[in-house]
């Protein structure tokens, strides 16, 4: 089950970029996805992850789950070590600076909440699933 979803992860990233966001944004279980677009911290190569978000205000809020796995995704190890990327929501692009946030921030349960509700509690969920704090990147537009 778990590789039939990757791979129908996998599939509507790769339909959300061939159509230049005109299909994607809000596909999969109806929750809005924006693409990520980081560079690999080791290889320095292009990366595009799809991922939910919920709004903060001006800011996009993406979740660090990678569906509750003992490590984070790799992205987040990308943007940390380069928090300037790209994001597009639907056909628009937008440069963004990336801050991850963990419990013990003063908005992080605030934060948390928003994108818990978008992603129907999957990531209460997940957080039960793993030991590691999952973190709340917040993406603000530069």
């Amino acid at each position: 089950m778990t590789s039939l979803f990757g791979n129908l992860l996998r599939v509507h990233q790769k339909v959300y970029e061939v159509s230049g966001g005109f299909v994607g944004h809000r596909v999969l279980f109806g929750n809005p996805t924006l693409l990520l677009r980081t560079v690999g911290r080791k290889t320095g190569q292009p990366r595009v992850s799809a991922l939910t978000y919920a709004r903060d205000g001006e800011d996009w809020l993406v979740t660090a789950s990678n569906g509750g796995a003992p490590r984070p995704p790799g992205w987040l190890a990308n943007l940390k070590a380069a928090p300037e990327a790209e994001i597009q929501v639907g056909r628009r692009r937008v440069p963004v600076t990336a801050r991850a946030t963990y419990p013990g921030d003063p908005d992080y349960a605030r934060r948390w909440a928003l994108v818990d509700k978008v992603n129907q509690g999957r990531y209460t969920a997940y957080q039960q699933r793993t030991e590691r704090p999952i973190s709340v990147v917040v993406l603000s537009p530069r």
